[in-house]
Protein backbone atom coordinates (compact mmCIF):
# COMPACT_ATOMS: atom_id res chain seq x y z
CA UNK A 1 0.00 0.00 0.00
CA UNK A 2 3.08 2.23 0.56
CA UNK A 3 4.50 1.91 -2.43
CA UNK A 4 1.28 2.67 -3.80
CA UNK A 5 0.88 5.78 -2.68
CA UNK A 6 4.12 6.70 -3.43
CA UNK A 7 3.67 5.70 -7.09
CA UNK A 8 0.19 7.91 -7.16
CA UNK A 9 2.27 11.15 -6.09
CA UNK A 10 5.15 11.20 -8.89
CA UNK A 11 5.19 12.87 -12.11
CA UNK A 12 4.05 10.78 -15.00
CA UNK A 13 7.86 10.67 -16.40
CA UNK A 14 9.00 8.88 -13.02
CA UNK A 15 6.08 6.57 -13.07
CA UNK A 16 6.72 5.28 -16.38
CA UNK A 17 10.69 4.74 -15.13
CA UNK A 18 9.30 2.73 -12.49
CA UNK A 19 7.30 0.73 -14.53
CA UNK A 20 10.14 -0.20 -16.71
CA UNK A 21 12.56 -0.83 -13.41
CA UNK A 22 9.55 -3.22 -12.26
CA UNK A 23 9.81 -4.99 -15.76
CA UNK A 24 13.98 -5.46 -15.94
CA UNK A 25 13.46 -6.82 -12.62
CA UNK A 26 10.89 -9.59 -14.05
CA UNK A 27 12.44 -9.99 -17.27
CA UNK A 28 15.85 -10.89 -14.96
CA UNK A 29 13.26 -14.20 -14.27
CA UNK A 30 11.84 -14.98 -17.51
CA UNK A 31 14.56 -13.91 -19.75
CA UNK A 32 17.71 -15.03 -17.77
CA UNK A 33 18.77 -18.73 -16.49
CA UNK A 34 17.75 -21.25 -19.59
CA UNK A 35 15.36 -19.15 -21.33
CA UNK A 36 17.57 -18.92 -24.34
CA UNK A 37 18.34 -22.99 -24.54
CA UNK A 38 14.93 -23.26 -24.44
CA UNK A 39 14.72 -20.54 -27.32
CA UNK A 40 17.00 -22.07 -29.70
CA UNK A 41 15.50 -25.81 -28.85
CA UNK A 42 11.97 -24.26 -30.43
CA UNK A 43 13.70 -22.78 -33.21
CA UNK A 44 15.93 -25.71 -33.68
CA UNK A 45 12.83 -27.96 -33.93
CA UNK A 46 10.37 -26.06 -36.14
CA UNK A 47 10.28 -28.05 -38.75
CA UNK A 48 10.17 -31.64 -37.29
CA UNK A 49 8.36 -34.27 -38.14
CA UNK A 50 4.64 -35.33 -36.44
CA UNK A 51 6.77 -38.63 -35.16
CA UNK A 52 9.76 -36.59 -34.08
CA UNK A 53 7.33 -34.57 -31.96
CA UNK A 54 4.82 -36.98 -30.97
CA UNK A 55 8.37 -38.68 -29.50
CA UNK A 56 9.63 -35.41 -28.00
CA UNK A 57 5.71 -34.95 -26.14
CA UNK A 58 6.18 -38.94 -24.76
CA UNK A 59 8.97 -38.38 -23.17
CA UNK A 60 8.67 -35.11 -21.84
CA UNK A 61 5.61 -36.50 -20.11
CA UNK A 62 7.04 -39.37 -18.63
CA UNK A 63 9.42 -36.97 -16.96
CA UNK A 64 6.80 -34.45 -15.81
CA UNK A 65 4.61 -37.15 -14.38
CA UNK A 66 7.73 -38.23 -12.63
CA UNK A 67 8.47 -35.47 -10.85
CA UNK A 68 4.85 -34.64 -10.22
CA UNK A 69 4.51 -38.04 -8.44
CA UNK A 70 7.61 -37.14 -6.60
CA UNK A 71 7.40 -33.30 -5.31
CA UNK A 72 3.47 -33.15 -5.01
CA UNK A 73 1.29 -34.77 -2.07
CA UNK A 74 -1.67 -34.75 -4.21
CA UNK A 75 -0.55 -36.38 -7.34
CA UNK A 76 1.97 -39.33 -5.13
CA UNK A 77 -0.54 -41.53 -5.38
CA UNK A 78 -0.69 -41.53 -9.13
CA UNK A 79 0.73 -44.76 -11.22
CA UNK A 80 3.97 -43.98 -13.71
CA UNK A 81 2.01 -44.69 -17.08
CA UNK A 82 3.24 -43.69 -20.47
CA UNK A 83 1.65 -41.11 -22.34
CA UNK A 84 -0.47 -44.05 -24.21
CA UNK A 85 -2.38 -44.77 -21.14
CA UNK A 86 -2.79 -41.18 -19.76
CA UNK A 87 -6.52 -42.14 -19.68
CA UNK A 88 -6.10 -44.37 -16.90
CA UNK A 89 -5.01 -41.35 -14.73
CA UNK A 90 -8.39 -39.34 -13.24
CA UNK A 91 -9.55 -36.24 -14.55
CA UNK A 92 -9.15 -32.82 -12.31
CA UNK A 93 -11.84 -30.54 -12.69
CA UNK A 94 -11.48 -26.61 -11.82
CA UNK A 95 -13.24 -27.35 -8.77
CA UNK A 96 -10.86 -30.14 -7.25
CA UNK A 97 -7.66 -27.92 -8.32
CA UNK A 98 -9.56 -24.89 -6.37
CA UNK A 99 -10.05 -27.05 -3.17
CA UNK A 100 -6.58 -28.94 -3.36
CA UNK A 101 -4.09 -26.06 -4.53
CA UNK A 102 -1.92 -26.01 -1.41
CA UNK A 103 -1.44 -30.13 -1.65
CA UNK A 104 -0.97 -29.82 -5.49
CA UNK A 105 1.65 -27.39 -4.90
CA UNK A 106 5.54 -28.86 -5.50
CA UNK A 107 7.51 -25.72 -4.11
CA UNK A 108 7.02 -23.12 -1.21
CA UNK A 109 5.81 -19.45 -2.31
CA UNK A 110 8.98 -17.71 -0.92
CA UNK A 111 10.56 -19.29 -3.79
CA UNK A 112 7.74 -19.91 -6.59
CA UNK A 113 6.56 -17.08 -9.44
CA UNK A 114 3.14 -16.32 -8.35
CA UNK A 115 0.35 -16.54 -11.00
CA UNK A 116 -3.15 -15.52 -10.47
CA UNK A 117 -5.83 -16.62 -12.50
CA UNK A 118 -7.82 -13.98 -14.51
CA UNK A 119 -10.74 -14.36 -11.96
CA UNK A 120 -13.35 -13.62 -14.91
CA UNK A 121 -15.84 -16.13 -12.59
CA UNK A 122 -15.35 -14.05 -9.54
CA UNK A 123 -12.93 -16.74 -8.14
CA UNK A 124 -9.15 -16.12 -8.65
CA UNK A 125 -6.37 -18.91 -8.16
CA UNK A 126 -2.74 -18.14 -7.32
CA UNK A 127 -0.38 -20.54 -9.34
CA UNK A 128 3.16 -21.15 -8.28
CA UNK A 129 5.91 -21.23 -11.30
CA UNK A 130 9.26 -22.73 -11.03
CA UNK A 131 11.71 -20.29 -13.04
CA UNK A 132 12.79 -22.88 -14.78
CA UNK A 133 9.28 -23.40 -16.44
CA UNK A 134 8.30 -19.68 -16.56
CA UNK A 135 12.07 -19.17 -18.80
CA UNK A 136 10.57 -22.60 -20.54
CA UNK A 137 6.84 -20.97 -21.47
CA UNK A 138 8.44 -17.83 -22.68
CA UNK A 139 10.79 -19.51 -24.77
CA UNK A 140 8.36 -21.07 -26.52
CA UNK A 141 5.81 -17.89 -26.73
CA UNK A 142 8.51 -15.64 -27.65
CA UNK A 143 9.20 -18.57 -30.81
CA UNK A 144 5.91 -18.35 -32.24
CA UNK A 145 6.08 -13.98 -32.21
CA UNK A 146 9.43 -14.15 -33.20
CA UNK A 147 7.96 -15.81 -36.25
CA UNK A 148 6.59 -12.18 -36.99
CA UNK A 149 9.62 -10.49 -36.41
CA UNK A 150 8.60 -9.78 -32.96
CA UNK A 151 11.30 -9.55 -30.26
CA UNK A 152 11.56 -7.60 -26.86
CA UNK A 153 12.39 -4.01 -27.29
CA UNK A 154 10.22 -3.36 -30.61
CA UNK A 155 7.42 -0.75 -29.95
CA UNK A 156 4.43 -2.55 -28.72
CA UNK A 157 0.93 -1.21 -27.50
CA UNK A 158 -0.04 -3.60 -24.83
CA UNK A 159 -4.01 -4.37 -23.82
CA UNK A 160 -4.11 -6.00 -20.53
CA UNK A 161 -5.57 -6.17 -16.74
CA UNK A 162 -2.94 -3.60 -15.26
CA UNK A 163 -4.11 -0.93 -12.80
CA UNK A 164 -1.42 1.68 -13.15
CA UNK A 165 -3.52 5.05 -14.04
CA UNK A 166 -4.02 7.65 -11.67
CA UNK A 167 -6.23 10.07 -10.78
CA UNK A 168 -4.55 12.92 -12.42
CA UNK A 169 -4.10 10.71 -15.88
CA UNK A 170 -7.66 10.13 -15.77
CA UNK A 171 -8.13 13.93 -15.52
CA UNK A 172 -5.64 14.24 -18.22
CA UNK A 173 -7.08 12.29 -20.69
CA UNK A 174 -3.93 9.87 -20.44
CA UNK A 175 -5.03 6.52 -20.49
CA UNK A 176 -1.65 5.12 -20.58
CA UNK A 177 1.75 4.30 -19.14
CA UNK A 178 4.86 4.29 -20.95
CA UNK A 179 8.14 1.44 -19.99
CA UNK A 180 10.80 3.81 -22.09
CA UNK A 181 13.49 0.88 -21.58
CA UNK A 182 11.67 -1.85 -23.47
CA UNK A 183 9.10 0.66 -25.95
CA UNK A 184 5.74 -0.99 -24.49
CA UNK A 185 3.35 1.39 -23.98
CA UNK A 186 0.77 -0.28 -21.22
CA UNK A 187 -3.06 0.88 -22.38
CA UNK A 188 -5.89 0.51 -19.37
CA UNK A 189 -8.74 -1.84 -20.27
CA UNK A 190 -10.47 -0.46 -17.52
CA UNK A 191 -11.32 2.73 -19.21
CA UNK A 192 -12.52 1.98 -22.78
CA UNK A 193 -16.17 3.91 -23.13
CA UNK A 194 -17.33 6.84 -25.75
CA UNK A 195 -15.78 9.84 -24.12
CA UNK A 196 -12.33 8.32 -23.82
CA UNK A 197 -11.79 6.26 -27.00
CA UNK A 198 -10.59 9.22 -29.52
CA UNK A 199 -7.76 9.80 -26.84
CA UNK A 200 -6.74 6.14 -27.15
CA UNK A 201 -6.59 5.77 -30.87
CA UNK A 202 -5.24 9.19 -31.68
CA UNK A 203 -2.44 8.21 -29.21
CA UNK A 204 -1.91 4.56 -30.70
CA UNK A 205 -1.59 6.56 -34.19
CA UNK A 206 1.23 9.08 -32.75
CA UNK A 207 3.09 6.24 -30.70
CA UNK A 208 3.22 3.81 -34.33
CA UNK A 209 3.67 0.67 -32.43
CA UNK A 210 4.47 -2.11 -34.64
CA UNK A 211 2.64 -5.00 -31.88
CA UNK A 212 -1.02 -5.10 -30.54
CA UNK A 213 -0.88 -7.60 -27.94
CA UNK A 214 -3.12 -8.13 -25.42
CA UNK A 215 -6.93 -8.60 -25.24
CA UNK A 216 -8.61 -8.17 -27.90
CA UNK A 217 -11.77 -6.78 -26.68
CA UNK A 218 -9.89 -3.39 -25.52
CA UNK A 219 -8.85 -3.26 -29.35
CA UNK A 220 -11.99 -4.09 -30.82
CA UNK A 221 -13.84 -1.04 -29.48
CA UNK A 222 -10.44 1.40 -30.29
CA UNK A 223 -11.60 -0.05 -34.08
CA UNK A 224 -14.58 0.19 -34.26
CA UNK A 225 -14.19 4.11 -32.45
CA UNK A 226 -12.25 4.85 -35.69
CA UNK A 227 -14.58 2.94 -38.32
CA UNK A 228 -17.62 5.09 -37.41
CA UNK A 229 -15.61 8.17 -36.75
CA UNK A 230 -13.57 8.18 -40.06
CA UNK A 231 -9.56 7.55 -38.94
CA UNK A 232 -7.32 6.01 -41.05
CA UNK A 233 -4.51 3.93 -39.51
CA UNK A 234 -1.66 4.14 -40.91
CA UNK A 235 -0.53 1.38 -43.23
CA UNK A 236 2.75 -0.53 -43.29
CA UNK A 237 2.95 0.37 -39.37
CA UNK A 238 1.81 -2.65 -37.01
CA UNK A 239 3.09 -6.00 -38.50
CA UNK A 240 0.98 -8.40 -36.24
CA UNK A 241 -1.77 -8.66 -33.53
CA UNK A 242 -1.46 -11.05 -30.38
CA UNK A 243 -4.39 -11.62 -28.78
CA UNK A 244 -5.01 -12.99 -25.39
CA UNK A 245 -7.07 -14.38 -22.52
CA UNK A 246 -10.40 -13.71 -24.85
CA UNK A 247 -11.74 -15.87 -27.94
CA UNK A 248 -11.55 -14.37 -31.16
CA UNK A 249 -14.33 -14.67 -33.37
CA UNK A 250 -14.68 -13.51 -36.61
CA UNK A 251 -16.35 -10.34 -36.41
CA UNK A 252 -13.45 -9.89 -34.12
CA UNK A 253 -10.86 -10.93 -36.44
CA UNK A 254 -12.27 -9.18 -39.20
CA UNK A 255 -12.40 -5.46 -37.57
CA UNK A 256 -8.95 -5.63 -35.94
CA UNK A 257 -7.29 -6.58 -39.19
CA UNK A 258 -9.30 -4.17 -41.94
CA UNK A 259 -8.70 -0.96 -39.12
CA UNK A 260 -4.91 -1.87 -37.86
CA UNK A 261 -4.44 -3.31 -41.62
CA UNK A 262 -2.30 -5.96 -40.50
CA UNK A 263 -3.08 -9.78 -39.54
CA UNK A 264 -4.24 -11.06 -36.68
CA UNK A 265 -2.22 -14.41 -35.07
CA UNK A 266 -4.39 -16.18 -32.56
CA UNK A 267 -2.65 -18.09 -29.70
CA UNK A 268 -4.51 -20.21 -26.83
CA UNK A 269 -2.53 -20.44 -23.10
CA UNK A 270 -4.08 -19.70 -19.79
CA UNK A 271 -2.53 -17.97 -16.93
CA UNK A 272 -2.96 -21.68 -14.89
CA UNK A 273 -0.22 -22.50 -17.40
CA UNK A 274 -1.90 -24.66 -20.25
CA UNK A 275 -0.14 -25.74 -22.86
CA UNK A 276 -0.05 -23.89 -26.28
CA UNK A 277 -1.89 -23.78 -29.31
CA UNK A 278 -0.67 -20.98 -32.02
CA UNK A 279 -1.56 -19.90 -34.82
CA UNK A 280 1.16 -20.11 -38.23
CA UNK A 281 1.40 -17.80 -41.34
CA UNK A 282 -1.03 -19.57 -43.15
CA UNK A 283 -4.07 -18.56 -40.46
CA UNK A 284 -4.14 -22.19 -39.48
CA UNK A 285 -3.82 -23.22 -35.50
CA UNK A 286 -1.48 -26.15 -34.32
CA UNK A 287 -1.27 -27.55 -31.05
CA UNK A 288 1.94 -27.54 -29.48
CA UNK A 289 2.94 -30.58 -29.03
CA UNK A 290 6.56 -29.63 -27.14
CA UNK A 291 4.38 -27.74 -24.47
CA UNK A 292 1.72 -30.62 -23.51
CA UNK A 293 -0.55 -33.04 -23.52
CA UNK A 294 -4.27 -31.85 -25.40
CA UNK A 295 -7.27 -34.58 -25.22
CA UNK A 296 -10.84 -33.59 -26.73
CA UNK A 297 -13.30 -35.38 -24.82
CA UNK A 298 -17.01 -35.66 -24.97
CA UNK A 299 -19.54 -35.50 -22.15
CA UNK A 300 -18.82 -39.12 -20.96
CA UNK A 301 -14.76 -38.31 -21.37
CA UNK A 302 -14.13 -40.45 -25.10
CA UNK A 303 -12.25 -39.04 -26.71
CA UNK A 304 -13.81 -36.81 -29.93
CA UNK A 305 -12.86 -34.35 -32.45
CA UNK A 306 -15.32 -31.45 -30.94
CA UNK A 307 -15.30 -31.07 -26.95
CA UNK A 308 -14.21 -30.39 -23.55
CA UNK A 309 -10.15 -29.75 -23.60
CA UNK A 310 -8.29 -31.42 -21.17
CA UNK A 311 -4.67 -30.72 -20.83
CA UNK A 312 -1.59 -31.79 -19.01
CA UNK A 313 0.82 -29.03 -19.49
CA UNK A 314 4.77 -29.93 -19.09
CA UNK A 315 5.36 -25.96 -18.09
CA UNK A 316 3.61 -26.30 -14.50
CA UNK A 317 6.25 -28.33 -12.53
CA UNK A 318 5.66 -25.70 -9.47
CA UNK A 319 1.56 -26.49 -9.66
CA UNK A 320 1.37 -29.33 -11.83
CA UNK A 321 -1.48 -29.58 -14.46
CA UNK A 322 -2.10 -33.53 -15.02
CA UNK A 323 -5.49 -34.17 -16.89
CA UNK A 324 -6.43 -30.93 -16.10
CA UNK A 325 -10.20 -30.04 -17.54
CA UNK A 326 -9.47 -26.45 -18.11
CA UNK A 327 -13.27 -25.73 -18.77
CA UNK A 328 -12.63 -24.57 -22.84
CA UNK A 329 -13.15 -26.26 -26.23
CA UNK A 330 -12.21 -27.04 -29.60
CA UNK A 331 -12.56 -28.75 -32.78
CA UNK A 332 -9.93 -30.96 -34.17
CA UNK A 333 -9.27 -30.84 -37.98
CA UNK A 334 -8.57 -34.47 -39.96
CA UNK A 335 -5.39 -35.84 -38.84
CA UNK A 336 -4.70 -36.52 -42.30
CA UNK A 337 -4.51 -32.91 -42.62
CA UNK A 338 -1.06 -31.22 -43.07
CA UNK A 339 0.01 -27.00 -43.34
CA UNK A 340 2.09 -25.93 -45.72
CA UNK A 341 3.51 -24.10 -43.55
CA UNK A 342 6.26 -26.22 -42.62
CA UNK A 343 4.61 -27.04 -38.79
CA UNK A 344 4.04 -30.83 -38.55
CA UNK A 345 1.52 -30.26 -35.18
CA UNK A 346 -1.87 -31.30 -35.37
CA UNK A 347 -4.03 -28.71 -36.53
CA UNK A 348 -7.27 -27.26 -35.02
CA UNK A 349 -10.26 -26.32 -36.42
CA UNK A 350 -11.14 -23.36 -34.05
CA UNK A 351 -10.92 -22.26 -30.70
CA UNK A 352 -14.33 -22.70 -29.08
CA UNK A 353 -13.95 -20.83 -26.14
CA UNK A 354 -14.99 -21.39 -22.54
CA UNK A 355 -17.50 -24.09 -22.19
CA UNK A 356 -19.89 -21.49 -19.97
CA UNK A 357 -19.79 -19.11 -22.59
CA UNK A 358 -22.78 -20.20 -24.15
CA UNK A 359 -26.45 -19.66 -23.37
CA UNK A 360 -29.48 -21.50 -22.86
CA UNK A 361 -32.31 -22.04 -24.98
CA UNK A 362 -35.02 -25.17 -23.87
CA UNK A 363 -36.16 -25.08 -27.27
CA UNK A 364 -33.00 -25.20 -29.33
CA UNK A 365 -30.04 -26.29 -26.91
CA UNK A 366 -26.91 -24.53 -26.31
CA UNK A 367 -25.69 -21.49 -28.35
CA UNK A 368 -21.95 -20.98 -28.49
CA UNK A 369 -20.08 -17.68 -28.37
CA UNK A 370 -19.36 -17.80 -32.33
CA UNK A 371 -23.44 -18.19 -33.02
CA UNK A 372 -23.79 -15.09 -30.18
CA UNK A 373 -21.27 -13.20 -31.81
CA UNK A 374 -22.75 -13.55 -35.45
CA UNK A 375 -26.26 -12.34 -33.81
CA UNK A 376 -24.46 -8.41 -35.07
CA UNK A 377 -24.91 -9.78 -38.85
CA UNK A 378 -26.36 -7.46 -41.17
CA UNK A 379 -26.71 -5.03 -38.31
CA UNK A 380 -24.54 -1.37 -37.28
CA UNK A 381 -24.84 0.81 -34.85
CA UNK A 382 -24.11 -1.49 -32.42
CA UNK A 383 -21.06 -0.77 -30.75
CA UNK A 384 -21.27 -3.37 -27.85
CA UNK A 385 -23.09 -6.05 -26.27
CA UNK A 386 -23.20 -8.41 -23.01
CA UNK A 387 -26.06 -11.40 -22.90
CA UNK A 388 -26.94 -12.35 -19.53
CA UNK A 389 -28.96 -15.41 -18.85
CA UNK A 390 -30.08 -15.88 -14.83
CA UNK A 391 -33.10 -18.02 -16.08
CA UNK A 392 -34.11 -20.58 -18.48
CA UNK A 393 -36.50 -18.84 -20.51
CA UNK A 394 -34.94 -15.78 -20.25
CA UNK A 395 -32.19 -13.40 -21.78
CA UNK A 396 -30.96 -9.76 -20.89
CA UNK A 397 -29.22 -8.35 -23.54
CA UNK A 398 -26.82 -5.00 -22.40
CA UNK A 399 -26.65 -2.79 -25.34
CA UNK A 400 -24.27 0.00 -25.97
CA UNK A 401 -25.35 1.95 -29.51
CA UNK A 402 -24.64 4.70 -31.79
CA UNK A 403 -28.08 6.54 -31.86
CA UNK A 404 -26.63 8.07 -35.38
CA UNK A 405 -26.65 4.71 -37.06
CA UNK A 406 -28.86 2.78 -34.88
CA UNK A 407 -32.79 2.67 -35.33
CA UNK A 408 -36.07 0.08 -34.77
CA UNK A 409 -35.62 -1.76 -38.48
CA UNK A 410 -31.83 -2.24 -36.74
CA UNK A 411 -33.39 -3.35 -33.66
CA UNK A 412 -35.74 -5.74 -35.43
CA UNK A 413 -32.43 -7.33 -37.43
CA UNK A 414 -30.80 -7.76 -34.25
CA UNK A 415 -33.82 -9.29 -32.25
CA UNK A 416 -34.42 -11.44 -35.27
CA UNK A 417 -30.87 -12.90 -35.17
CA UNK A 418 -31.36 -13.82 -32.26
CA UNK A 419 -34.92 -15.48 -32.17
CA UNK A 420 -33.24 -17.85 -35.45
CA UNK A 421 -30.88 -18.59 -32.62
CA UNK A 422 -33.21 -19.59 -29.26
CA UNK A 423 -36.26 -19.79 -30.57
CA UNK A 424 -39.72 -17.66 -30.89
CA UNK A 425 -40.85 -19.05 -26.99
CA UNK A 426 -37.94 -17.45 -24.73
CA UNK A 427 -38.51 -14.03 -23.28
CA UNK A 428 -35.62 -11.61 -24.79
CA UNK A 429 -34.79 -7.98 -23.07
CA UNK A 430 -32.59 -5.34 -24.46
CA UNK A 431 -31.31 -2.54 -22.42
CA UNK A 432 -29.96 -0.23 -23.54
CA UNK A 433 -26.95 1.47 -21.26
CA UNK A 434 -23.96 3.94 -21.77
CA UNK A 435 -20.95 1.34 -20.58
CA UNK A 436 -20.80 -2.28 -19.78
CA UNK A 437 -18.08 -2.97 -16.95
CA UNK A 438 -15.32 -5.03 -17.55
CA UNK A 439 -14.75 -7.96 -15.31
CA UNK A 440 -12.42 -7.26 -12.10
CA UNK A 441 -9.45 -9.04 -14.61
CA UNK A 442 -9.85 -6.69 -17.20
CA UNK A 443 -11.50 -8.96 -19.52
CA UNK A 444 -14.91 -8.22 -21.36
CA UNK A 445 -17.44 -11.06 -21.14
CA UNK A 446 -19.33 -11.14 -24.07
CA UNK A 447 -21.54 -14.22 -22.33
CA UNK A 448 -22.43 -14.60 -18.49
CA UNK A 449 -24.26 -17.59 -18.41
CA UNK A 450 -25.15 -17.81 -14.90
CA UNK A 451 -27.85 -20.98 -14.77
CA UNK A 452 -24.97 -23.69 -16.29
CA UNK A 453 -25.66 -25.55 -12.82
CA UNK A 454 -29.06 -25.94 -14.17
CA UNK A 455 -28.46 -27.38 -17.24
CA UNK A 456 -27.34 -31.24 -17.89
Amino acid sequence: MMKENIYKKLPDVLQCILIGIFNILAYRKRYGGNYRTYLNIYKRNRNLSLKELKEIQANKFSEFLFKSIKNSKYFKNYPQVDLENISLLPIMTKEDFRKNIDLIYTIDKSIGILSKTGGTTGKSLEVLYTEDNLQDRFACLDDFRNRFDYELGKKTAWFSGKNILTDKDKRSNRYWKTDPFHKVRYYSTFHIKDNNLKYYLEDLIKFKPEYLVGFPSTMLEIAKYGKSNGYEFPTNCIKAIFPTAETITPFMRDILESFFNTKLYNQYASSEGAPFIFECHQGNLHLELQSGVFEVLDDNNNPTKEGNLVVTSFTTLGTPLIRYNIGDSISLEDEDLVCSCGNSNPLVKEILGRIDDFVYSPENGKINLGNVSNTLKDTHGIKQFQVVQDELDKLTILLVVDKKDYNEGIEEKFVKNWKDRIGENMILEIKYVELIPVEISGKFRIVKNNIKHLID
